[in-house]
């Protein structure tokens, strides 16, 4: 079977790496708005040797698509690409407004807005089916849980049937405490011929836990360790009873970050060493200026709003080399050195954890295979 993608919001291209890595998938429109996350993008699958898009690479506006001409346009590439193959559009809006450690502005605010943009633009195309990604704040907090239910009536009115979970980024086995909302809709009338089982407008029985490698209740039981004093690299061994794999010494081991190409690309320190140097390994619980533990999990990759990741025994930042293992990409992921940090570290923050979205990815087609043994 194969999946023809079209991806919004792709920055860096993350999400879309999860579904390109699968064999089922080709990503063939790429639309994003900041040229230098496009340039990432281009420039990591290039030495990826990972094929072009088919439609090419937008780098626009997403609200510039619902214009008369220009939706006309897509409308036409959609429904090419349906004649060929199952279609999707995948795509993870801009979440600050709807972070409580972000803006928290919700619909009103100038990413919030881009939420229902999105979901307007697949009401319009109505491609075969949708992914659409954000944020917990989206789904556990009250007032931006109402718009979050209100986009869902749009789809549902346009003939999607939905499935939706909450999701943490370290039970799929990224190094990363990062919860995000997923939600999947499926055309009513493609899913009858696939033989998914639909219950008025819910999709049932999707297979959310089929690739989750860890429980978070095995996860918060394991004994990890809290704080030490900062020892500049002096070697330390795992701690008994943790799951070694989901901490970022076992990535930044696995990736090899001290030989990868973006290995010297970090910030350096404005305070002084000696204030810098006094914050104990493992001391994250900051608004800032978090220190990591090499035998724990990071938090939530966030490298904006003046979040700062510090190396757990080494007086510096996390490079981009260390912020993209934490992000579990393949180590053969690069970026370009003339890229700056701040547009570097932005777009691994904006990402989508590669191994949940290479786990949702399996998902979809595990679903769709389950159903329809003919496939």
């Amino acid at each position: 079977m194969n999946i023809n993608i079209f991806s919004f919001f792709s920055g860096a291209g993350f999400l879309d790496l999860g579904f390109e890595m699968e064999p089922s998938y080709n990503i063939v429109y790429v639309n994003e708005f900041h040229q230098a996350f496009n340039d990432i993008y281009k420039y990591a699958r290039d030495k990826m040797n990972i094929p072009e898009p088919q439609y090419g690479h937008h780098v626009e506006d997403i609200t510039r698509l619902l214009d008369k001409d220009n939706i006309k346009d897509l409308k036409n590439l959609v429904k090419k690409s349906k004649e060929q193959n199952l279609t999707g559009f995948i795509g993870g809006p801009p979440c600050p407004d709807f972070s409580v450690a972000g803006k928290n502005k919700g619909k009103d605010g100038e990413n919030g807005k881009l939420s229902g943009t999105y979901t307007e633009l697949i009401c319009a195309t109505k491609p075969d089916f949708f992914l659409f990604e954000n944020v917990k704040g989206l789904y556990r907090t009250a007032k931006h849980r109402e718009f979050f239910e209100l986009l869902k009536e749009k789809f549902r009115k346009a003939g999607y049937a939905l499935t939706e979970k909450l999701v943490n980024a370290i039970e799929y086995g990224a190094p990363q405490d990062r919860e995000r909302i997923i939600l999947i809709g499926f055309q009513k009338s493609k899913a009858r011929r696939l033989n998914i089982p639909v219950k008025e407008t819910e999709l049932l029985d999707f297979p959310w836990d089929k690739y989750k490698k860890y429980t978070i209740e095995q996860i918060k039981d394991c004994p990890w360790p809290k704080t030490s004093p900062f020892q500049e690299d002096v070697v330390t061994s795992p701690p008994d009873g943790i799951i070694n794999e989901l901490t970022i010494q076992f990535w930044w081991e696995r990736n090899d970050v001290l030989h990868h190409p973006n290995k010297s690309m970090f910030f350096q320190p404005r305070e002084a060493l000696s204030r810098f140097n006094c914050i104990e390994e493992g001391d994250d619980l900051k608004k800032s200026f978090k220190r990591l533990h090499r035998w724990r999990y990071s938090p939530t990759a966030a490298y904006g709003n003046n979040e700062v990741h510090i190396h757990p025994y080494k007086a510096r930042r996390i490079s981009v080399s260390e912020a993209l293992a934490i992000q579990s990409l393949p180590k053969e992921f690069e970026m370009p050195l003339n890229i700056s940090l701040t547009d570097a570290f932005k777009s691994i923050g904006n990402g989508v954890p590669f191994l949940l979205a290479n786990s949702i990815a399996k998902s979809i087609v595990k679903y769709i295979n389950q159903n329809n043994r003919a496939l």
